[in-house]
């Protein structure tokens, strides 16, 4: 029976992906340790270090169709790791004691991180492909959207116009941002170890360094300039990185879900019958998504720390650092799909009003535009007696209860150099955008 909310047959699927969770399954990582055994065999079969004969048999009996899991369990409980009962295995499958040059001159945990790498290269092809179509999700929405007005917002006050297309494109920056980091990482962290107890590869008098190089091209996987059983700074980057990404997929989460708040109403999670809807008030729609993707990031980033804890070990082999990644690599994986997952849920069905965007521009009857009146105002009186008196005029037209633009034209100070005309340009929300088309534009074409 599941007891994790990754595992659960109700939430599973809600907090993580169930590609990611084959990825990390038992299923998979034993397959991994197989698939490195018959590598191992079949490379030095090949120079000669081990028959020829044992090679290929060893290869023939590296299946996971022949693996006794009751027996894999209670001696990976008998031992403490499962690499033993593997080999165990493959070599009582094997004919003639062949099965005796099964794992030649290798350790525990030289398959267990080539394994756990082989992993990581999977489960981080998935995410390349959620941020690719995150990615080309936010780019649609940055085009469409490149010149509708939006409030921008600062410590959650409205501050000045921008666009929606600018709000996307500036997350959709940062997305590419990490792909770019991806691709950055990959020849560092998709590394095998073949180092052998110690990591001098003292086990073999012979071949040792063409079988290490041997076996990590039968693998796709860099060859190690030297062993790196306690130097765990690999692990921890793909750590680092999945939790940056999550911070990504957080800010874009926080955003939809203030916007979604029933005072603002701007964007709205794609719609569903009865999608967040409340036991007791049925007027409401929670934002769902937004909601698992902040649970989601938050504990991915604990277990982020935690690899970092993990790159503290002792000497040549560790005493418990090691097992760290064992429970948080899988769970920050697997987690971070769930986020992914839902993020492209979001931003592919995402409900945009643009009408209601306009309006709330407009609710402050005008005082948003301040900073475009202060600065039109400046070359005629200084940009600061500007902002002092533009100051003072909002006061009064918060006071007053009347549009902005009403308060200016009537101010002597004000009049005497711009016409009614000219306030109402330095008023309008759709003049005063800045470069936000040019910067949309700008991340889009980067993309290309």
């Amino acid at each position: 029976m599941a007891s994790t909310i990754i595992d659960s047959r109700i939430f599973g699927d809600m907090f993580s992906d169930a590609r990611m969770r084959d990825v990390w399954s038992d299923e998979n990582r034993t397959a991994k340790y197989l698939d490195i055994e018959r590598a191992l065999a079949k490379v030095q079969g090949e120079l000669g270090i081990i028959p020829k004969e044992a090679a290929d048999e060893i290869v023939r009996n590296c299946n996971l169709s022949q693996i006794d899991w009751a027996k894999l369990k209670a001696k990976t409980e008998q031992i403490g790791y499962p690499i033993i009962a593997v080999v165990n295995q493959i070599n009582a499958n094997c004919r003639d004691k062949l099965g005796e040059y099964c794992h030649w001159g290798a350790t525990t945990q030289d398959i267990t991180d080539t394994a756990a790498v082989l992993q990581m290269r999977e489960g981080l092809a998935l995410v390349e492909q959620d941020l690719d179509e995150i990615g080309d999700a936010l780019a649609a929405l940055a085009k469409k959207y490149r010149d509708t007005p939006v409030i921008g917002r600062s410590n959650l006050q409205q501050a000045t116009p921008i666009t929606f297309g600018y709000k996307m494109a500036s997350i959709l920056a940062g997305i590419d941002r990490h792909r770019e980091r991806l691709q950055q990482l990959k020849p560092r962290v998709l590394m095998g170890e073949f180092g052998g107890a110690s990591g001098t590869l003292s086990s073999l008098e012979k071949g040792a360094m063409e079988t290490q190089a041997g076996l990590m091209k039968e693998l796709g996987l860099a060859q190690p300039l030297i062993s790196w059983h306690t130097v765990r700074d690999t692990i921890a980057e793909v750590g680092a990185f999945l939790g940056l990404v999550g911070g990504s997929l957080g800010k874009i989460a926080m955003d939809v879900k203030l916007m979604m708040q029933t005072e603002v109403a701007e964007v709205f999670e794609p719609f569903a019958p009865g999608r967040g809807s409340s036991s007791t008030m049925p007027q409401k729609r929670n934002p769902i998504s937004c909601l698992y993707i902040h649970a989601n990031i938050s504990v991915a980033r604990q277990h982020a720390a935690a690899l970092m804890d993990a790159m503290v070990a002792d000497h040549e082999r560790s005493t418990g650092p090691w097992e760290i990644e064992w429970v948080s690599l899988p769970e920050i994986f697997c987690l971070m799909s769930g986020a992914l997952k839902q993020t492209k849920f979001i931003l592919k069905g995402l409900e945009v009003d643009a009408t209601r965007m306009r309006a709330n521009i407009d609710i402050t009857n005008g005082l948003v535009m301040s900073e475009a009146v202060m600065m039109g105002l400046g070359p005629y009186i200084g940009r600061e007696y500007a902002h002092d008196l533009v100051y003072d005029l909002c006061r009064q037209a918060l006071a007053d209860n009347r549009p902005l633009i009403e308060i200016l034209v009537d101010h002597p100070e004000v009049n005497k150099h711009v016409t009614r005309a000219q306030l109402d340009a330095m008023c309008d929300p759709a003049n005063n955008l800045g470069q936000a088309g040019v910067m949309v534009d700008r991340v889009l074409a980067a993309r290309r």
